[in-house]
């Protein structure tokens, strides 16, 4: 092996080659590492904890390569750097490209490119001009796919697109020439000749993908700056290279049952307690379920963070007492951006504590968002953090039960933060250019942190801005919509896709936040959002009203027909995210998770899966009464009528404004949720289980739903098998309240059990 050398210390291997020095550290089988040392200080945010297992793996010299094997990928190291990586049957899976990148020939001479950018044209194609910059180009192959990258906007397979990781508000209408939106998640999963594998490029710096775009030959990640570091991440399945994602960089907490519950807000309700009661009153007198509603920034005092009004709030405490005792919980929004006030305590205590942001030259770094000047966090720091984390304790103790972190890019009004801004990377001193992408995910920590800590629950926190691994501490939303069945359309692949980069609680804001929604849009829109994890329906001040009632029937019929349907499934939801907590598999997912080796649905924008069990195919385009559906491998039935179908075929389902098509898996079988109009935190006496098909198995998960007593072994696991002759229910875990009574709903009858000596029996 000439000009390429390694020495092995434990799992990494050092190697020199003739162009350069890298490590590789085998963290799995499954995953590896590969790291180049720019020179810059190197910290994951997304990544926690020793990663590190013991692997067993072989080194072996070639006459022109060295080659790193795993009991699950083989690695092949060269002279010139280069490096190819296959699975353990020698199918490749991320190649090195050999040849010099050929950027896109956009037919401009320089006098046209320079008129075209007066005019406000990007022709350039790149964010990244930096004396720092470097690349990673990998073969392409003819038929790969890829998918990942957390909330970009456009469709399910990102090949032949091109993006920008740079968190960024940006309240336009997003569509799919958007190349950055407000998350950046460097997650990258692919199918090469229907072989999975995964890429994870942990940088925080402006960074680049394009998967095609540019080249068929070729696709390429590029920073601006910062150290090379990617994870190889393997699997004998794109589920297992899910798994294995998260396992890096964490899995989504187990929330609060009612924070699987139908979701209300507007900016602008909560300019008074007597706006927000009224439509608290609306929702119990039209009938309609409803557990959450959201305080948008109008509750603030002149939008002071960890302040509330009191020209139009007699008494917060009170006011949500009483919406508590409606059965709503209270979910307030709050802001980085601290107002520059010196009469304002937050204000005074971190200028005196520095914990502000500074420019280069030592003074606090000023800007403009909601309350006039103010000044940012620097979330970067673990002090700045706990500062921020106790100051939560103010919303907890009013009996607030969640919190909405927004404009965390972070955003600005006086044009953007410069990237020299001086900001912490923990004990360094380091700049906004590298810790604006963690920005949202710091802030969000440090939120989920202080909700731990004063309200001995799990934390509810509502993110917009994260980064990779932001999934332990939030729960997100795609930002700023609109009231446009474009919006409508997209929010399946980016909610799916943003299942797969580990963010499985996740949902859109329902009707559009922005410009002004139809009655059929929004029929439409609750209807494909129904199987959302977060489901909340939010709209922007100005905006045309989309509260259920807004349009009277027969589209309040219809949102509250899908409402009462949402809250039947809560407890499948919620077992759902019980699986997912032991995997990290998402709830909502697209079908090429489960199918992968099916090309009709590589690229299947319109349907989506909740779990295994259920296919949900939406109404998306406007005037549309029929639609194509499209079923997998495997029987499927229609959940309206019960009429059965083989897979592997596209069928004609009638979709009139009412009907959402729903098709769940044969030899399934759902707990089916009594109908209420907000989750009780009081233990369930019963519970219906639905089976479709003839028999199944099925576990089945209770706990008390709101605080951390299931890690010590409170909660209750059940365990069902129908078969063709009998039923049984066994408990593989009981340290909970048990269901007295519990309904089996067969086909063509129904078999009820009771609870007899810490056993069912045939009631």
């Amino acid at each position: 092996m000439q000009n390429l050398s390694y020495k092995v210390d434990g799992q990494k291997i050092f190697i020199n080659c003739a162009t350069s020095s890298f490590e590789l550290t085998v963290l799995t089988p499954e995953i590896i590492r590969v790291f180049r040392n720019h020179g810059c200080t190197q910290n994951s945010y997304a990544i926690e904890g020793d990663k590190v297992q013991e692997t067993d793996f072989e080194i072996t010299e070639n006459r022109d390569h060295m080659e790193l094997k795993t009991s699950a990928l083989i690695v092949n190291i060269f002279a010139d750097g280069k490096i190819d990586v296959y699975d353990k049957d020698k199918n490749p899976l991320i190649l090195d490209y050999r040849h010099a990148r050929q950027p896109l020939d956009r037919q401009m001479s320089e006098d046209q490119k320079r008129l075209a950018e007066q005019e406000g044209h990007d022709v350039s194609g790149n964010l990244l001009n930096s004396p720092t910059y470097f690349e990673v180009v990998k073969k392409l192959a003819d038929d790969e796919v890829f998918y990942g990258l957390g909330d970009k906007t456009g469709f399910l397979n990102k090949r032949h697109y091109a993006y920008d990781n740079w968190n960024t508000d940006n309240p336009a209408p997003q569509v799919e020439n958007f190349t950055r939106l407000y998350k950046s998640v460097p997650f990258l999963l692919g199918l090469k000749n229907q072989h999975p594998y995964g890429i994870f490029f942990d940088n925080t710096y402006k960074s680049h993908i394009d998967l095609g775009k540019e080249s068929n030959n070729y696709y390429f990640y590029s920073a601006a700056n910062g150290n090379l570091d990617y994870y190889i991440i393997g699997g004998a399945s794109l589920k297992k290279v899910v798994e294995n994602y998260t396992y890096l960089t964490g899995k989504t907490p187990l929330p609060q049952k009612w924070t699987l519950g139908y979701q209300q807000s507007r900016w602008g309700y909560s300019v008074s307690q007597e706006k927000v009661l009224q439509i608290a009153e609306k929702l119990r007198e039209y009938d309609l379920p409803c557990d959450v509603i959201h305080l948008d920034i109008d509750y603030m005092d002149g939008y002071r963070v960890f302040t509330w009004r009191t020209d139009t709030y007699e008494d917060p405490r009170e006011f949500v007492s009483k919406l508590k005792n409606m059965g709503f919980k209270v979910v307030t929004i709050i802001d980085p951006g601290v107002k520059k006030d010196d009469q304002y305590g937050i204000y005074q205590e971190g200028l005196a504590k520095g914990y502000f942001v500074q420019n280069p030259d030592g003074t606090i770094y000023v800007n403009r968002v909601w309350p006039g000047d103010a000044v940012y966090p620097d979330f970067g720091r673990k002090q700045v953090r706990k500062w921020w984390a106790d100051n939560c304790r103010y919303l907890v103790d009013i009996g607030v039960s969640g919190i909405w972190d927004d404009m965390n890019e972070p955003a600005s009004f006086n044009g953007d933060i410069p990237e020299d801004i001086v900001f912490s990377d923990e004990e360094n001193k380091s700049t906004h250019a590298k810790m604006h992408n963690v920005y949202g995910h710091n802030m969000a920590k440090a939120t989920y942190e202080g909700l731990k800590r004063y309200s001995h629950k799990r934390p509810f926190v509502i993110t917009r801005a994260a980064y990779a691994g932001t999934q332990k501490y939030s729960t997100i939303w795609t930002g700023d919509n609109h009231s446009l069945w474009v919006h409508l359309q997209m929010m399946i692949a980016q909610l799916c896709n943003l299942g797969l980069s580990g963010f499985s609680f996740a949902g859109t804001d329902i009707g559009g936040f922005g410009s002004d929604t139809t009655p059929e849009l929004l029929t439409r829109w609750i209807e494909g959002a129904l199987f959302s994890p977060l489901f909340r329906n939010h709209s922007a001040l100005g905006t045309r009203s989309q509260e259920p009632w807004s349009f009277g029937e027969p589209t309040l019929s219809i949102y509250r027909k899908y409402l009462k349907l949402r809250y039947r499934f809560i407890d499948y939801l919620y077992d759902q995210f019980y699986q997912e907590n032991k995997t990290g598999l998402p709830i909502m997912r697209p079908l090429v998770l489960n199918y992968e080796n099916d090309p009709q649905v590589y690229n299947l924008n319109d349907e989506y899966l909740v779990g295994d069990s259920i296919l949900v195919a939406p109404v998306i385009q406007q005037g549309k009464t029929k639609r194509m559906v499209y079923l997998p491998a495997g029987k499927w039935i229609d959940f309206w009528d019960k009429t059965e179908y083989e897979g592997q075929t596209t069928i004609l389902v009638d979709a009139p404004i009412d009907k959402l098509p729903i098709f769940i898996k044969k030899n399934t079988i759902l707990p089916w949720s009594k109908e209420v109009d907000h989750i009780s935190t009081e233990p369930q006496k019963e519970i219906t289980f639905k089976l479709y098909g003839d028999h199944t198995s099925y576990q089945h998960y209770q706990d008390n739903g709101t605080d951390f007593s299931y890690e010590n072994g409170k909660y209750n696991l059940y365990d069902l098998n129908v078969g063709s002759e009998s039923i049984d229910i066994n408990l593989l875990h009981h340290d909970y309240p048990l269901y007295q009574r519990t309904k089996v709903e067969l086909p063509d009858k129904t078999v009820e059990f009771k609870l007899a000596h810490d056993k069912y029996v045939l009631a």
